[in-house]
């Protein structure tokens, strides 16, 4: 082949010279790089597989500093909660001290009385000043909102948690289907051969939660004065007595001793000391409740002792766990505690109470996806005085009424000059309960959720960023390999086409 215009030998070693460089090119931009991915031509399906890894390692990443900063706010919360648990406990001491009255001055009540009102004022500062970052934590900013709540059925609601998912608000119904009861133990009066009056002495032993006392009754005493006594020694026993002008079974008339609490814990028992007094019968009435007592249902056992019970309810159709007149219950969904009032609480009328959360709380994005189910919500609720300690407090004529925190300041129902100190220690300790189960269920959700996430994510990341480094990262040794490749076909290519193109001049021979 002797023709000039085409060279073909030239065109092909130009060709895989071509080819050659673009190898070296594709290895020098790797190597330079460190990614085997560099544009979508180097590995289309590998790309999208590896942005949606790379996505998905960003909201992993973020998951974590998400609960390492709500592990923050928890921090700071429980900080300024177990200030408030120390001041509690102050004053549990205070009060105590001036229950020993026969020890201490009216004087050194009112220095007490004075300790106390600056240790309430400053539980309400903290939980008016407890912030992070701006985000108030204590002054229930991070509680939950709640409309059509009727007091007169429920008394207190304390929600833990709701999980709204995409609701807007979170419907709440109480129903209770088997009421909540006192224990009760009934004396019959029928026997009396003057109606209204002890026909001979007895001494009785009363004994409830409380404690236990043995009272002695002459012969004559009326029942109201038999009440009288019985009530006096309440606080003691935890047992109060009155008077019943229709009993079962056809009696008209008795004494009905009862626990001032409802619920299971709460017992009675009525038991005739001596030989003394054998008129007295002493009976149990089966049917506790609701109140006030069916008599035409209600049937006697003849027995000393009967216990409470608690009340049972549906809430959003599931049972709720009682005790007394309190409910809770607890799943995915909703952790809620309930102080039903004794109304409600004691009537079974297939009527539920209704109310609706309507939002608020503490939200916590702790996975990489923004779903509900990578979502946690619970809820803080103020420590202001007014807020905490909610008591049921036995008032002189046996109903209960609920008090607060705010009720032991000067001037309040319990404060120290007043004498309440059963009241104002049972508040006192229902508000240390809650500042710890608060600061409890904040430790729990720490420990539980919050880092065993962070756990969680950490491993997720490290898997996720393996998988997403075999798809995009460069192996450089393999690499480099084929580099030298390349540099030794693009040397030897640079060389076969000078030979290409040289070669063409060996025509010129022909022409001598």
């Amino acid at each position: 082949m002797a023709r000039i215009n085409t060279n073909i030998s030239s065109l092909i070693a130009q060709h895989n010279l071509a080819k050659v460089q673009g190898n070296l090119d594709l290895r020098l931009e790797r190597l330079s790089t460190g990614l085997r991915l560099n544009r979508g031509a180097d590995d289309p399906a590998g790309l999208i597989v590896s942005e949606r890894l790379r996505a998905e390692i960003a909201g992993l990443d973020q998951g974590i500093k998400n609960a390492e900063r709500a592990s923050s706010v928890i921090a700071t919360a429980e900080a300024s909660l177990a200030e408030v648990s120390d001041l509690l406990n102050s004053i549990k001491a205070l009060v105590v001290e001036a229950a020993n009255s026969g020890a201490i001055s009216i004087e050194e009540k009112r220095a007490n009385q004075l300790q106390i009102d600056s240790a309430v004022e400053s539980i309400t500062r903290i939980s008016n000043t407890t912030s992070f970052a701006g985000l108030k934590l204590l002054d229930g900013s991070l509680d939950y909102l709640t409309s059509g709540l009727e007091q007169s059925e429920i008394a207190l609601a304390r929600i833990n948690a709701v999980r709204f998912g995409t609701r807007s608000s979170v419907a709440v119904d109480v129903e209770v289907i088997e009421s909540a009861q006192v224990a009760s133990l009934y004396l019959s009066t029928a026997a009396f051969p003057t109606a209204g009056q002890i026909p001979s002495a007895i001494t009785l032993e009363i004994a409830g939660p409380t404690g236990v006392q043995v009272l002695d009754f002459a012969s004559g005493l009326t029942i109201d004065q038999v009440i009288q006594a019985v009530n006096a020694v309440a606080d003691n026993t935890g047992v109060r007595a009155e008077r019943v002008t229709a009993g079962p079974g056809g009696l008209t008339s008795g004494l009905r001793f009862k626990s001032v609490a409802f619920g299971s814990d709460a017992f009675v028992s009525v038991s005739r000391l001596g030989n003394a007094g054998q008129f007295a019968q002493i009976y149990q009435i089966a049917n506790n409740g609701p109140v006030p007592i069916d008599w035409a249902t209600s049937t006697l056992n003849l027995t000393s002792r009967d216990s409470g019970k608690d009340v049972v309810a549906i809430v959003n159709g599931a049972v709720a766990s009682g005790r007394g007149v309190g409910l809770s219950i607890r799943d995915t969904s909703l952790d809620v505690e309930m102080t039903l009032t004794e109304a409600f609480a004691t009537t079974i009328s297939g009527s539920p109470s209704q109310f609706t959360i309507t939002g608020g709380g503490a939200l916590y994005q702790l996975g990489p996806q923004v779903i509900s189910a990578q979502q946690t919500n619970i809820g803080i609720r103020s420590l202001a005085d007014s807020r905490i300690g909610g008591t049921l407090v036995p008032l002189s004529d046996g109903s209960l009424e609920l008090q607060f925190l705010n009720s032991l300041k000067s001037g309040g129902i319990n404060d120290l000059l007043k004498g309440n100190f059963i009241a104002a220690s049972s508040i006192l300790e229902t508000a240390i309960d809650e500042v710890s189960v608060l600061r409890g269920k904040l430790g729990a959700f720490e420990r539980n959720t919050l880092q065993t996430n962070v756990r969680s994510l950490q491993s997720a990341v490290e898997n996720v960023t393996a998988a997403a480094s075999q798809i995009r990262d460069a192996d450089f040794a393999a690499e480099t390999s084929a580099l030298t490749r390349a540099q030794v076909l693009t040397s030897a290519g640079t060389t076969v086409l000078a030979t290409a193109n040289s070669s063409i001049q060996n025509v010129l021979q022909l022409l001598g």
